[in-house]
C-alpha cells in the first residue's frame, strides 16, 4: 500500500490527511480473493529446498556434543558473539576453498574427510549466526547473548530499516 500524508494547520491546530492507494486484489477462478503479491517477499523463490534439507541434515548431525549429549536445535540462538562466528567462518571458508581447489580436508575431531557440501553448510551456519547476532543487536540495542523472540512487528520494522540502508 502506498500512503502519503498531508499536514495542514488552521489556527495552530494541525490536521493530518492520509491518502492511500490500495494494492489490487486478485480474484481466482474459484471466486476466492486475495491481495496482490506486490511488495511481498517471495521466500519460496529465494530459498532452495535441497539446500535447506542438506543444511538441516548438517545441523542435526552437529547437535551431538563431544560428551555425547544433544544440544537443542536452536541452542546457537542463545548467542556466541560475532567474533566466534567470523573466526569459524574463515576456517570453514578455507576448507571449502581447499576442497574446491582439489585438496583434501580432514576433520580435526574425528579425522573424516570433509566434503565440499559439509564445508559450505558450516560456512552458512556461521554466516547465519553472525547475521542473527547483528540483527538481534539492531532490534535489542546490544550484541545478543540471549536474543529475545521478536514479534512480527519488530521484524517488519527491521526489514524497513534494512531497506533504507
Amino acid at each position: 500500500m502506498v500512503q502519503t500524508a498531508t499536514v495542514t494547520s488552521v489556527n495552530g491546530i494541525e490536521e493530518i490527511t492520509f491518502n492511500a492507494t490500495l494494492p489490487p486484489v486478485r480474484t481466482f477462478e474459484t471466486g476466492a480473493t486475495r491481495d496482490s503479491e506486490d511488495g511481498k517477499f517471495d521466500y519460496e523463490g529465494f530459498l532452495s529446498p535441497i539446500v535447506l534439507k542438506r543444511f538441516g541434515a548438517y545441523m542435526h548431525q552437529h547437535r551431538k556434543q563431544s560428551d555425547g549429549s544433544m544440544r537443542d536445535s536452536d541452542n546457537w540462538q542463545k548467542g556466541m558473539g560475532q567474533s566466534v562466528y567470523i573466526k569459524s567462518a574463515w576456517r570453514h571458508f578455507m576448507d571449502w576453498w581447499t576442497i574446491h581447489r582439489g585438496g583434501t580436508v580432514k576433520d580435526k575431531r574425528d579425522g573424516h574427510v570433509v566434503t565440499i557440501d559439509e564445508a559450505i553448510c558450516a560456512l552458512l551456519f556461521n554466516a547465519q549466526g553472525y547475521l542473527h547476532e547483528l540483527l538481534a543487536a539492531k532490534l535489542g540495542g546490544t550484541e545478543a547473548k540471549s536474543p529475545p523472540r521478536h514479534t512480527e512487528a519488530e521484524l517488519d520494522s527491521l526489514v524497513k530499516l534494512v531497506r533504507k540502508a
